[in-house]
């Protein structure tokens, strides 16, 4: 398996300054532009396997589409779009909606961010799609809008709640399994849900006149920041995934120690139903398991990917989603691209490392999704030429 395709090996870490934790990598699986090529569907298989889970079904063949009018916002500046997403299911029917937000007056066909909105952010942020101006805290659709992106949002939890212990009996789940007394170890888990309503909304923009198919990314914040890199990397047709503050199974590397950061054992007790059954089998296995999450990261080569961090959200492991990032760049390089590009090491808050198809911020502040990193996020997607 992994084990006998990596070498495994120490890799220095950079030097820095900052307040958050630092540490060392210890044997961390060695990724180099001469194997992954090679190597690319093991890794795939492993996380799929042995960590999000298989999935028994990917689009529908009865796939619908109910598609609303347009209705303006933003003073005509965009219009709103809803979609209801609908399947006759296996055990169930099953529907989730959408809701897309299009600039009008520019280009034919507009670029757009698919973005995973967490429901607990949904509720708090009262966000009304109906609304003339309907940007929130952590959505600004207005600045979005004003740089030329169209934003598709949905709930997170119309596709499966995001309850341990209701999860397996609600949306996809229900309507194609399995349910919590049946699940075998390899079975999907909410997370693989989630992306899989994230390309079921592609499907959906592949229909659309007005938005560019081809130039599209996927962002999450935190549990949705883990979604949209397995989103990322289970769809190809997305060209960016923005992984915010995402952590432990998200772009956090696990070969490192840093005790202030969320572990396998606790995020497996809290979240058992993120996972695949399997993955519970390697709680406190961090410094032997032969796979970590910078492959996760590499499997977006040759596309591109965002990373992010705070300052303050030391649970995420800042400097793990960091190292994750670095080690991740054979990857790219194997195509002839730059990785992760930083000459001096782990950035201090407030700059962006964009010199390459790997981005990676430090924004100072607590655990977010903020204007602040819409900003880089979209300064990145103009930058490999608005999702290309």
């Amino acid at each position: 398996m992994f084990a006998a395709a990596f070498l495994i090996a120490a890799v220095a870490a950079a030097p820095v300054a900052t307040a958050v934790d630092i540490a060392e990598p210890e044997g961390v699986p060695v990724l180099s532009a001469e194997s992954w090529k090679d190597l690319r569907l093991g890794a795939f298989e492993t996380f799929r396997t042995q960590v999000y889970g298989a999935r028994p079904v990917e689009r529908p063949a009865d796939l619908r589409f109910e598609t609303s009018g347009d209705v303006p916002i933003l003073g005509g500046r965009a219009v709103r779009r809803d979609v209801k997403l609908s399947s006759a299911g296996v055990r169930a029917p099953f529907s989730f909606t959408a809701h897309a937000f299009v600039p009008k007056g520019g280009a034919a066909k507009c670029p757009a961010f698919v973005y995973i909105y967490l429901g607990g952010r949904v509720i708090r942020e009262k966000f009304d799609p109906s609304a003339e101006d309907p940007s929130t805290t952590s959505m600004p659709v207005a600045e979005i809008i004003r740089r030329g992106y169209a934003v598709i949002a949905f709930n997170n939890w119309d596709v499966a709640l995001d309850d341990k212990d209701k999860c397996f009996s609600s949306g996809v789940f229900a309507a194609w399994g399995p349910d919590a007394a049946t699940r075998r170890p390899n079975d999907w888990g909410a997370i693989s849900a989630w992306a899989w309503g994230a390309s079921r909304v592609m499907d959906w923009i592949e229909t659309q006149g007005d938005i560019d198919a081809g130039r599209v990314a996927v962002i999450g914040h935190s549990r949705g920041g883990k979604t949209a890199l397995w989103a990322g990397v289970t769809d190809s047709r997305f060209a960016l995934a923005c992984v915010n503050d995402s952590g432990c199974t998200g772009a956090k590397l696990n070969h490192v120690k840093l005790p202030r950061s969320e572990s396998i054992k606790v995020i497996t007790k809290n979240f058992p139903h993120w996972f695949c059954p399997k993955y519970s089998s390697y709680v406190d296995r961090e410094m032997s398991m032969p796979f970590d999450q910078h492959q996760l990261v590499a499997l977006m080569a040759p596309r591109a990917v965002a990373i992010a961090s705070a300052t303050e959200d030391h649970w995420a492991g800042q400097y793990g989603e960091f190292l994750s990032g670095r080690l991740a760049s054979p990857a790219w390089e194997a195509e002839g691209k730059k990785g992760l590009v930083a000459p001096d090491g782990y950035p201090p808050p407030g700059k962006a490392l964009q010199g390459g198809w790997v981005s990676y911020h430090l924004r100072a502040g607590k655990h977010d999704l903020t204007a602040e990193d819409w900003g880089f996020y979209l300064d990145f997607a103009d930058a490999r030429g608005k999702g290309k």
